[in-house]
């Protein structure tokens, strides 16, 4: 499992998520991928140069798809905040 920060709730406190990590090594590069998030990949020289470049790839595409959710939001919707533990 790995942990991220994934930038800010709707109240402002930092939200803390934990993924899967598949690492795998494919000659000299290391490549990681997330099972729970389609498309979140990552590479690097060492299983933690992929850790940390498939996190970086799972923030961008968790802030992509809030910020797209948000934007066709109705004015009069309710915007509410759900912990998930």
């Amino acid at each position: 499992m790995i942990e991220i920060e994934t930038g800010e709730s709707v109240r402002g406190l930092p939200m803390r998520n934990e993924f899967t990590a598949i690492i795998e090594q494919d000659g000299e590069w290391y490549i990681a991928y997330c099972p729970e998030i389609p498309g979140a990949n990552g590479q690097g020289r060492s299983g933690e140069e992929a850790r940390a470049s498939l996190a970086d790839a799972i923030a961008s595409i968790l802030e992509d798809r809030r910020e797209d959710g948000l934007r066709g939001m109705p004015p009069e919707a309710v915007r509410s905040t759900v912990v998930v533990e």
